[in-house]
């Protein structure tokens, strides 16, 4: 791979780890500083797309690779072009899939839309937010429903006039179902050819992706140049793997950290990720210098941690999770200070262990609960708790107690 921080800024640069059109000579890479460079002269941002499809309710640092690197272009003053995929979000995204995704209705698509904004932070402070909303000219939020919603039947068999069936088999994850017997339906080979005419409906410059993009972003490229426009330039970014240390981030492998946790949970896990995992950590989620880092391996773990939990909460709040972290590691419960509460108000005593647990929404069934408690997972003021059916007689002598779920969840339980 091109050294790309030999042609670019270092904030373009961090991090990326495929661009596209790459040639030999580096061409392509001067090209694009040069357009980087050039705007300071001319005051005309480039146009920067991230498509998401809100497909589920909740942000996670794994999504937010891709924000930092958006709001990055924005701080240098280019302009954001956030696309809300609530048309493509009905077929779904195939990559990455080995079945047929479910169909989203338009409502739940709305619903998850408006979640993901306010996580980004629509109607917050830019200093408080992963994007910037604020500053007029440096973002543009669209729905691809603008454009795609009102296709006639021409204008859908002139898009799938630009591309073959073996370009589209030649999309691993296509051709992996293929090859497996797995069905592939027909407007799943819309997605593809509708998320590139995206970049045509915007033109875009430049489009950001993670690596299992790339031939949907190659597509935006193929369908601009159809339709006589400048070809965008593709930046990619890694796939941040989760907290099992092996496995992409992904909410259904259960090794996420979403960007809503509360401040003790988000350090809490992030002080446990492997140690292997810690550096691109540091990489793809602060703008920290790599070279200033504490010496021991442990300490740089922990200002990991607090460097980005202090992103989403502040500093003091962050630095108060970090206390309190280390107090609940020694067993320690007088003095934490943001531990979050759960309510117990609703819970009907006498209560068994498993119901409590389950009733209060820390897992979801019964039967879950009973596994981890049998498991050794449970633990209430730092004790564990290993019978399902041990029976609790009332509020009073659960309210103020800290409840702990593995090494990562504690909630303050009250009345």
């Amino acid at each position: 791979m091109l050294e790309l921080s030999k042609f670019l800024p270092e904030w373009a640069a961090r991090g990326v780890v495929d661009f596209f059109p790459l040639e030999i000579n580096s061409e392509k890479v001067e090209e694009f500083s040069l357009k980087l460079s050039r705007y300071k002269a001319t005051q005309k941002p480039l146009r920067i797309k991230l498509g998401i499809d809100p497909t589920g309710a909740d942000i996670h640092l794994g999504h937010s690779i891709l924000f930092r690197k958006l709001r990055a272009f924005q701080d240098a003053g280019h302009t954001a072009i956030l696309i809300i995929g609530d048309f493509t979000a009905r077929i779904g995204d195939p990559t990455g899939k080995s079945k047929t995704r479910i169909q989203l209705s338009s409502n739940e698509v709305e619903e998850n839309s408006q979640t993901y904004l306010e996580q980004l932070g629509l109607g917050k402070s830019k200093n408080d937010s992963l994007l910037d909303f604020e500053t007029e000219g440096r973002i543009e939020v669209r729905r691809n429903s603008e454009w795609l919603a009102d296709f006639d039947m021409t204008q859908i068999i002139n898009l799938l006039s630009k591309s073959t069936v073996g370009q589209m088999l030649a999309k691993e994850d296509f051709s992996k179902r293929y090859s497996n017997g797995t069905s592939i339906s027909l407007h799943e080979f819309l997605y593809p050819l509708f998320q590139g005419y995206d970049s045509v409906a915007v033109k875009a410059d430049v489009e950001l992706g993670g690596v299992d993009q790339k031939f949907n972003v190659a597509m935006g490229r193929d369908m601009q140049r159809h339709f006589g426009q400048q070809p965008q330039f593709g930046l990619l970014l890694p796939i941040l793997v989760g907290l099992d240390g092996t496995q992409k981030m992904s909410k259904s492998l259960g090794n996420t950290i979403g960007l809503s946790e509360d401040a003790l949970s988000m350090y809490s896990k992030l002080e446990k990720v492997p140690d292997d995992q810690v550096l691109n950590y540091l990489t793809l989620l602060t703008d920290l210098e790599l070279n200033k880092l504490p010496e021991d391996a442990r300490e740089i773990q922990k200002f990991m941690a607090l460097s980005v939990t202090a992103q989403f909460h502040g500093l003091a709040t962050a630095s108060s999770a970090q206390s309190d972290a280390s107090k609940l590691m020694v067993g320690l419960q007088d003095g934490l200070d943001d531990i979050p509460e759960v309510s117990i108000s609703d819970v009907n005593f006498p209560s068994k262990a498993f119901y409590l647990l389950s009733a209060i929404g820390l897992f979801s069934s019964s039967s879950e609960a009973r596994r981890q408690i049998k498991g050794g997972s449970v633990r209430i003021d730092g004790e564990k708790i290993l019978d399902p059916n041990f029976e609790f007689c009332n509020k009073d002598e659960l309210s103020g107690r800290i409840l702990q779920i593995g090494k990562k969840v504690f909630r303050r339980m009250s009345s």
